[in-house]
């Protein structure tokens, strides 16, 4: 993926190094795009209202359901009851002369991932803008909080063992980036550009805050069974799934971000966090009534047709015959 050079986002909130703790023993579970995630169990925010063309064809599925606000972070958000910590290293807080207040650690490794992260998240904001503005909306960005071990967000503590997540209550991106490690060294997804479609797939759930899709959701699981509630959240995330495709097309358009290989980056990721294979892998057994992000072809398939239509209204999943 091309992204040396790009510019960063003043967006990125750095708290490495501030408060929380490291659990022992690594990484436990996974959350956000993983097992949780585009949500929070305190009332969320999100545009009240109309939310005009961009959002009409959607959630053109979800007034069946009465729809709103996938707002659950399951895996994500934890009291952290039981949970054992150890102290965190100390890490260097000397700041970067660039924007996004992103902190050198003095480890190459981790000032590299932070400055990615940046410049990826900078390429959402100038996605997102302009693909709102051609529907005669506004686009609010989204903060990024980098963090290690543990942090505290408007949804409740978010881990490290939960994967990266967003919080519509504060409408904060949250990435410990040890998850890019175990992305690459526990799920077999190595690459930049998958890790661009993890960033790219939470800020789906803050396009999805702002149109008000996530809000309905909400509702409609409040009054839903477990069953039916683990389904409406897989529309939702298959959905950020698909707007994470949808940036991709615009970033390469605008940007030519893409090198040879980088799609397969991303594919790799969605089928290795899918929820069929990551059941698999730790059971031996699947179960899709359980399901809450889709199986890993569900999530290859959205994502792709977001990167090939480059269209929001692809991206109706709650109306889609076949997921």
């Amino acid at each position: 993926m091309r992204w040396r050079g790009g510019r960063r986002s003043n967006n990125v909130q750095d708290l490495r190094g501030q408060g929380g703790g490291r659990r022992r023993g690594g990484l436990g579970g996974l959350g956000g795009m993983l097992g949780g995630g585009g949500g929070g169990r305190r009332r969320m925010g999100g545009r009240k209202g109309g939310i005009g063309l961009l959002g009409i064809v959607i959630v053109v599925g979800i007034g069946l359901l009465m729809g709103g606000d996938l707002s659950t972070i399951l895996g994500t958000v934890m009291d952290g009851g039981g949970q054992s910590y150890a102290p965190r290293p100390s890490v260097s807080t000397q700041r970067t002369s660039g924007p996004a207040g992103v902190r050198q650690t003095g480890r190459a490794d981790q000032d590299e991932l932070a400055n990615f992260t940046a410049t990826v998240l900078a390429y959402t904001e100038d996605a997102w803008h302009a693909i709102f503005k051609q529907e005669g909306l506004q686009y609010r960005e989204p903060k990024l909080v980098l963090f290690d071990g543990a942090v505290q967000s408007a949804c409740g503590m978010g881990q490290a063992a939960m994967g990266p997540f967003y919080c519509p209550g504060d409408q904060k991106v949250y990435i410990d980036l040890s998850f890019y490690r175990d992305l690459k060294e526990r799920f077999r997804a190595p690459g930049d550009f998958a890790q661009a479609y993890v960033i790219a797939h939470e800020v789906g759930h803050h396009v999805q805050t702002l149109l008000g899709v996530s809000e309905k959701v909400q509702q409609a699981k409040r009054r839903a069974s477990r069953e039916e509630a683990n389904a409406i959240q897989v529309k939702m995330e298959l959905q950020a799934d698909c707007l994470a495709g949808v940036w991709a097309n615009y970033a390469n358009r605008k940007e030519r971000i893409l090198e040879a290989g980088d799609v397969a980056e991303a594919m790799a990721a969605a089928e290795a966090i899918g929820d069929d294979t990551i059941q698999r892998r730790s059971t031996g057994r699947v179960r899709p009534e359980t399901f809450t992000h889709g199986t890993a072809a569900q999530r290859q398939r959205w994502f792709n047709a977001g990167l090939e239509s480059g269209r929001m209204n692809a991206c109706d999943t709650f109306s889609a015959r076949r997921l």
